[in-house]
């Protein structure tokens, strides 16, 4: 959510796909991405798994060379684009395929029979999105772009298929299932039994570290969402999420910039994480 090969700012456009690395490591090799880049617009139907550089985030290590290759084309049916704001699928609809998130970010929206909504979640590039829908065959949330985003989709029938014929991709899955299920009630205990400060912090650590592990800095983080959906996520009003980010900015924990919060203090901030 943090930098893209324009600037430090974006990396949810449509023109370039997101690189981790890029901020700690220097600028990712451009031969390469051009490569990655021109592969997709000359074939868009045709995913390329096997040199993309979130494959980590959603392939098993132990896929390499022509067991990789083979996925290719096979595990991903396409990319599809989602403007800002726009939704990549509505709770009801028909459960058929997951989507790993390539660029961009989302949230997750749960809307009660009253119409009030409740943010369930975010989700980066690396992020599979649309899980819940495995167990009624239908989509459980609302997935709805909140920046101009491309997602990788990978139809359910096939990964299944794929599952059965490689024991380390069901593997994979499974784990990448049981990761959702304990974020979630990570989640669920920082809303249940925290002060507003500490959900805002626990919030802010928890983006810190999934940006760490894409490659990126966890000290400069640019909140894609607005105080509203943070709000509505860590079940806080917009004006006590602003009020709380101005109190640990003048505890000096952390700077604030509109969207972009920059970590100066993070010991002060995970003692604060950490006393609930």
């Amino acid at each position: 959510m943090e930098r893209s090969l324009r600037d430090s700012t974006d990396h949810g456009s449509f023109d370039h796909p997101y690189v981790p690395g890029a901020t700690r490591h220097g600028a990712a090799p451009v031969i390469r991405l051009r490569a990655v880049r021109d592969a997709c617009v000359a074939h868009p139907a045709a995913v390329q798994c096997s040199i993309c550089r979130l494959r980590a985030e959603c392939l098993p290590a132990e896929l390499e060379g022509d067991a990789l290759d083979d996925l290719d084309g096979r595990l991903a049916s396409g990319r599809r684009k989602v403007a800002r704001g726009r939704a990549l699928f509505h709770a009801g609809d028909r459960f058929d395929a997951v989507y790993a998130v390539w660029t961009g970010s989302f949230k997750t929206v749960v809307s009660t029979r009253h119409g009030r909504e409740q943010v369930t979640g975010f989700r980066m590039a690396g992020d599979l999105v649309g899980l819940e829908g495995i167990h009624a065959s239908r989509q459980a949330v609302d997935a709805i772009a909140l920046e101009d985003s491309q997602v990788c989709v990978i139809p359910f029938a096939g990964l299944q298929a794929l599952a059965r014929d490689t024991p380390t991709l069901q593997g994979r899955l499974q784990r990448l299932m049981s990761r959702e299920i304990v974020h979630d009630h990570g989640a669920m205990l920082n809303l249940g039994s925290k002060s507003a400060e500490e959900r805002v912090v626990a919030f802010l650590l928890d983006l810190a570290d999934r940006l760490e592990t894409r490659g990126y800095s966890r000290s400069s983080l640019l909140l894609r969402m607005s105080r509203v959906e943070l709000g509505s996520y860590l079940a806080l009003k917009p004006e006590t999420v602003s009020r709380t980010l101005t109190r640990l900015q003048a505890h000096g924990l952390l700077f604030v910039c509109q969207r972009r919060i920059t970590i100066t203090d993070p010991n002060g901030l995970q003692q604060l994480r950490d006393r609930g």
